[in-house]
């Protein structure tokens, strides 16, 4: 919420203190009670509002310079410059701007500094060398008894926001916290490996945005939008972690072989980069896993005579995502016959056929928050699993929605599963 501003007779009432203490600013905090940098601050805006001499400023004006003639000439005073801006050790140099004259001299420039996107990438890869250290390494687990081995499931999930907050009374939907999200990520994966065909191989495409945000601070990392939370950052990170082996050991017990990619995306880009690096060390003694642990933002996948493709969508859309996807994978587009592609990001259905592949978009399982609600972006809620042949490209889906799926999630012994109609 900004700060109001400070009043006409505030400022008055420390200019006066300033003069009755002999322009003292130490003195003046301590009659008022108030910091320093308050004083400071009130004197410049008494100096700005004209409350110093010559006079008053005009409603919404400042004064911003003085000139006073000195015999023939006129001497011009401005405002006193800040202190000696220094670039954060945290940051790098962005976007100059320069205002130059007719000779190409500088006049004024502006500065724009951002974060250290390589520090941060080294501190990332830092803090994932060291997890890889020490982190206990999953068991190997006993496989079904029978797959077919021609066809690969795709358990696709987009923008699952773990720990974003939505009220029903103000979205005219569902509720949403970190607990629902949980409960219903889990409820919907226990109901999809049920009911979907017995693949050999299966593939967990989950396209970004799993967690809302990306920090200590309930903002997007780029822009920092403000976003509407419900959680504590280490309290999404456990359950993140919890969702995500819970679903990869029910997998398991489902199919022979589990391919995992956690997409890169725009809320949570070093949450999915730290992801990938546990999980492919936490897998490491698992023969019947494999995660994309690359660190880029298009993700490929080879099943026999099939290519599929992933990316979150926030840096290429459905229209314009199938050349990027050939060109970077040129060799596995060239030698396949079908060719699918999954983005998500903006939690709505689409579908688009290309001359070079399939394009589609998912919706997402997330209830809307507030700002999707008031700027009226009313998509559906549902998650896909999608099975593709080796020879004959994609064969069968099935679509379940939150509704079908609640309840479906294994009883409280976690041993039998609830056997509800999805």
């Amino acid at each position: 919420m900004p700060t109001p501003p400070v009043t006409d007779e505030k400022v008055a009432a420390t200019l006066a203190a300033y003069l009755a203490n002999d322009k003292n600013q130490a003195h003046t905090a301590k009659a008022l009670g108030i910091s320093r940098d308050s004083v400071q601050r009130h004197i410049r805006l008494a100096a700005e509002r004209g409350m110093m001499g010559p006079e008053g400023t005009l409603p919404g004006y400042v004064i911003s310079s003085l000139s006073k003639k000195v015999g023939n000439s006129y001497v011009k005073q401005v405002k006193a410059p800040g202190e000696i801006f220094e670039i954060p050790p945290t940051h790098v140099t962005g976007k100059i701007t320069v205002n130059r004259d007719s000779d190409g001299r500088i006049i004024q420039d502006w500065l724009r500094v951002e974060p250290d996107k390589a520090a941060q990438q080294e501190a990332m890869q830092a803090a994932i060398a060291a997890l890889m250290e020490d982190l206990p390494r999953a068991e190997p687990v006993t496989g079904p008894s029978y797959t077919i081995d021609t066809l690969l499931n795709q358990y696709t999930i987009t923008d699952v926001h773990l720990g974003a907050l939505a009220d029903s009374d103000e979205t005219g939907n569902d509720d949403w916290d970190l607990k629902i999200g949980e409960r219903l990520v889990d409820d919907w994966f226990a109901a999809a490996i049920d009911l979907a065909p017995p693949s050999e191989m299966a593939i967990l495409a989950q396209l970004g945005d799993l967690v809302h945000w990306d920090g200590f601070e309930a903002v997007t990392p780029t822009h920092r939008h403000v976003l509407d939370g419900d959680s504590r950052f280490d309290k999404m990170v456990r359950v993140a972690i919890r969702v995500i082996r819970k679903i990869i050991a029910r997998l398991l017990g489902k199919h022979s072989r589990v391919h995992i990619i956690m997409a890169d995306a725009n809320h949570d880009p070093a949450s999915e980069a730290w992801l990938r690096g546990m999980l492919a060390a936490f897998y490491d003694h698992e023969p019947r896993v494999t995660v994309d642990d690359s660190a880029g933002t298009y993700y490929a996948y080879r099943h026999g005579n099939v290519s599929l493709f992933f990316h979150h969508g926030h840096r290429r859309k459905i229209g314009n995502v199938d050349s990027v996807f050939a060109g970077r994978y040129r060799e596995m587009f060239g030698t396949t016959k079908y060719s699918y592609a999954h983005i998500g990001h903006l939690h709505s259905d689409e579908l688009k056929s290309t001359n070079l592949m399939k394009v589609e978009r998912h919706e997402t399982l997330a209830a809307p928050d507030a700002y999707a609600a008031n700027g009226g972006w009313l998509s559906g809620r549902s998650a896909k699993v999608i099975t593709y042949h080796k020879e004959y490209g994609e064969v069968a889906r099935l679509t379940l929605t939150p509704g079908m799926v609640g309840g479906y999630r294994t009883a409280a012994n976690d041993n039998e599963p609830v056997r509800e109609a999805a």
